[in-house]
């Protein structure tokens, strides 16, 4: 697969996910469809550092030094994103817990936190 493909299906990704986040009502639903965003970046810089750092290593007088750091770069990203969404689920799920204890419900729409 090239660059593109990888680039589509990420952006594919993206789309259904903010589409989740936007449009549903379940409080669990939409943390789900926001990791299917995070996953979605994640592919995006794993693809890129993927097929840019051989086109780096191909430039004349490359160093290789720099060649490694962009391979690690977007790997390094992924494992960041991978590290927040894990901090994101463990948070939200908390707050889940914490609504449904006080409010006997998950909804969105039904939740408000000025109101006592």
């Amino acid at each position: 697969m090239d660059l593109e493909r990888y680039l589509l299906l990420s952006a594919v990704l993206f789309v259904i996910g903010m589409y989740g986040a936007l449009s549903r009502r379940n409080i669990i639903t939409v943390l789900m469809s926001i990791e299917i965003m995070f996953n979605a970046v994640i592919l995006a810089l794993v693809a890129m550092s993927r097929f840019i750092t051989p086109a780096a290593a191909r430039v004349p007088g490359a160093d290789p030094a720099d060649v490694a750091h962009w391979l690690l770069t977007g790997q390094t990203l992924a494992v960041f994103i991978v590290v927040v969404a894990a901090a994101e689920v463990a948070l939200g799920l908390a707050l889940v817990i914490s609504l449904f204890r006080h409010k006997d419900t998950v909804d969105v729409t039904e939740v408000n936190l000025l109101r006592h």
